[in-house]
């Protein structure tokens, strides 16, 4: 897979996977997390796309030129206390600092998890 490509979120039924079917979606929140640290240059935004997929999350993420890495996610709140765990672990050549959490408004329609700006 290409760094611009979309990875597809398969939609299955699990709890643990992201279904976009109207009864779910009253349930899927969005967060926004800034991630410091030595987190560029170091496959973050790779490992951060392989972990939403794992978890069945949509969204994407992002270097920011303050040097922050940038996610958004879509999915339960089961699914992005996972994603927070991991994005705190972060890969293994990476330093984590600090994540900060924020709420973001639910993106209707957004079943996949993606790099963005990547080269």
């Amino acid at each position: 897979m290409t760094e611009n490509q979309e990875r597809t979120v398969p939609n299955l039924s699990s709890s643990s996977m992201l279904d976009t079917s109207d009864s779910r979606d009253k349930n899927l929140l969005a967060r926004r997390y800034l991630v410091r640290g030595r987190v560029q240059g170091v496959g973050f935004r790779w490992f951060v796309e392989r972990e939403a997929g794992i978890l069945g999350i949509g969204g994407w993420v992002r270097n920011n030129a303050d040097g922050t890495v940038e996610v958004l996610a879509l999915g339960t709140r089961e699914q992005l206390l996972g994603l927070r765990s991991r994005l705190q672990a972060g890969p293994r050549a990476a330093r984590v600092d600090d994540v900060e959490e924020f709420e973001a408004k639910p993106v209707s329609g957004l079943t996949t998890f993606r790099i963005e700006g990547a080269w």
